[in-house]
């Protein structure tokens, strides 16, 4: 339980850290003695196979991205910052003619040489069918994670995990995956046998083991449903609205330019945030998380950055 000076602590830290989420949280004397753990999650969703920056051409994403810029500004981050995870939200293939010359080898390379410790299938990973995603995945030397996906009648069979738990300075997290509707994206003949289930169903279930069977501390879903619709399609809004024991959603497959995550209310109230990085790896988003050691208490702070 925590104390009303601790609980203070933390929702004004919550309110008033945004500004400070890109550099090294300022541990004062207060803090130091709530004995706090920083967890920083970063991830990025859509890149479409951009492998090199945006060209000179005059348009408004022009010069920004990369693979080199990304990886070096991951790897400032880690170098300032102790506690690390690297997610992606799916569509890392198709978009340029490198895909079109390396079947997504060369993505799962560089992402691999990022050290990304887990990733989502989007639907654009459909693109060269299920033996071409499979042909990749000994290249990745993260998990793909997906919970709604039944790929038991495929080549994918067994290769796709549920969840994945990380453990950072004594805080648990757990991390699973989520994948949007194929029927009207990808045809029957790249998805083959794959059965597609209601995400929210997975989720309730997929959430509610990590939090309260595994015991996480922080639970992460890696959704590429859509950050929000005018219809009634599932997306992130809906998702977070419709379950509980998700902490935050990390979104792909609508293009979202997030400059901070945003925190929505879950089906009993609590607080989810939900964030996405735009695409073509033009952001690197960012989410930081204190934790109280030993408490449940936390606040989080997020600021996207772009990648120029």
């Amino acid at each position: 339980m925590i104390n009303k000076s601790r609980r203070t602590f933390l929702r004004n830290t919550a309110l008033g850290g945004f500004a400070v989420v890109l550099g090294n949280f300022p541990l004062h004397a207060s803090t130091r003695d709530l004995d706090l753990v920083k967890l920083t999650i970063l991830h990025t969703n859509d890149v479409h196979s951009r492998i090199e920056p945006f060209p000179m051409d005059g348009g408004r994403n022009q010069g920004k991205g990369g693979a080199a810029k990304r990886a070096a500004l991951i790897k400032k981050i880690r170098e300032e910052q102790k506690n690390v995870l690297l997610f992606d939200a799916g569509d890392y293939f198709q978009g340029t003619p490198y895909f079109n010359f390396f079947g997504g080898e060369l993505e799962f390379k560089l992402m691999s040489e990022m050290q990304y410790d887990a990733a989502t299938i989007g639907n654009h990973d459909f693109d060269l069918g299920l033996e071409g995603l499979a042909k990749q995945l000994p290249v990745a030397t993260f998990p793909l994670l997906n919970t709604n996906y039944d790929f038991k009648d495929t080549i994918l069979h067994n290769k796709i995990e549920p969840y994945k738990i990380f453990k950072k300075d004594g805080i648990k997290i757990g991390v699973f995956g989520l994948g949007i509707e194929l029927s009207g994206l990808v045809p029957k003949n790249l998805s083959g046998n794959t059965i597609y289930n209601d995400p929210i169903a997975s989720a309730s279930l997929w959430a509610n083991k990590l939090k309260n069977e595994m015991k996480c501390d922080y639970v992460v879903c890696l959704s590429h449903l859509g950050y929000k619709y005018e219809n009634e399609k599932i997306s992130d809004h809906t998702l977070a609205a419709s379950t509980e024991n998700i902490d935050l959603i990390i979104g792909g497959h609508t293009h979202t330019f997030l400059q901070t995550a945003l925190p929505l209310k879950n089906k009993v109230g609590e607080t989810v945030l939900v964030n996405q990085a735009g695409w073509g790896g033009i952001m690197l988003g960012r989410v930081d998380i204190m934790f109280e050691r030993n408490r449940k208490g936390r606040c989080e702070t997020c600021e996207n950055v772009v990648i120029k």
